[in-house]
């Protein structure tokens, strides 16, 4: 079966809709492991020791929220194209947000320490317009840090996950969002997102170097970190 990616304007729609159960959804169907995603970016974020640090794709803020906490000298600005989302964010305690689209970001070359996307560049419409804006952003020898699902490379993993994702999650998303095709695009967007060396290949042909993988949970999830070259 040929997985088609889902139209930007079709992800805003869905996240416009579930904006005010997104965080709680997302709990649910980690099993809470996202706090523990969270927690290992920071750790990784931390000797970076950013003064300026971009959000793309925000969202509800749930890593913007963690960063600034853990990094109380950091001026942490959030970014999404989702302005119900971004109304989410703000109540989370976000003081600075931007509407925008993470393929065309409103801030000068050169702008910032570091940039982090959690769970939000596989749902660009290009995932190297994405990259590359951000690395534009950046300041040289700035810190790129990206957060997302990737398939596990176990065999007895990988089926198990792929039932999980096509069949359990969009019904469990479903319930609990009162939306039935919530979610339903996330099966097949992982499947299209490259992970492991593809996607630290796809990094650095997009101006940064140094591209490293960090799989967790059994490769389910994973984090990404590059300078800009």
């Amino acid at each position: 079966m040929e997985i088609q990616k889902e139209k930007p304007d079709s992800v805003r729609d869905l996240f416009s809709t579930i904006a005010g159960r997104y965080q709680v959804v997302n709990h649910l169907l980690s099993g809470g492991l996202d706090f523990y995603w969270r927690a290992v970016a920071v750790r990784l974020i931390r000797p970076w020791k950013p003064s300026r640090l971009l959000d793309v794709a925000t969202g509800s803020g749930d890593l913007a929220s963690a960063i600034g906490k853990n990094f109380p000298g950091c001026r942490v600005i959030g970014a999404d194209f989702c302005r119900p989302m971004l109304e989410v964010a703000r109540r989370n305690g976000l003081a600075e947000l931007v509407e925008a689209n993470g393929m065309n970001l409103p801030f000068p070359d050169s702008t910032f320490d570091a940039v982090t996307a959690a769970f939000g560049l596989r749902n660009m419409a290009s995932w190297q317009s994405g990259l590359s804006e951000m690395a534009r952003v950046l300041k040289p020898g700035g810190h790129l840090l990206i957060l997302d699902f990737s398939l596990p490379t176990l065999p007895v993993i990988r089926p198990l996950y792929r039932f999980y994702l096509h069949r359990i999650l969009p019904i469990i998303a479903g319930l609990a969002t009162g939306r039935a095709d919530a979610y339903e695009y996330l099966g097949g967007s992982i499947e299209l997102f490259p992970s492991g060396k593809a996607m630290t290949s796809l990094i650095d042909s997009c101006g940064f170097r140094e591209a490293k993988a960090h799989p967790l949970t059994l490769g389910t999830v994973s984090v990404y970190t590059a300078t800009r070259g």
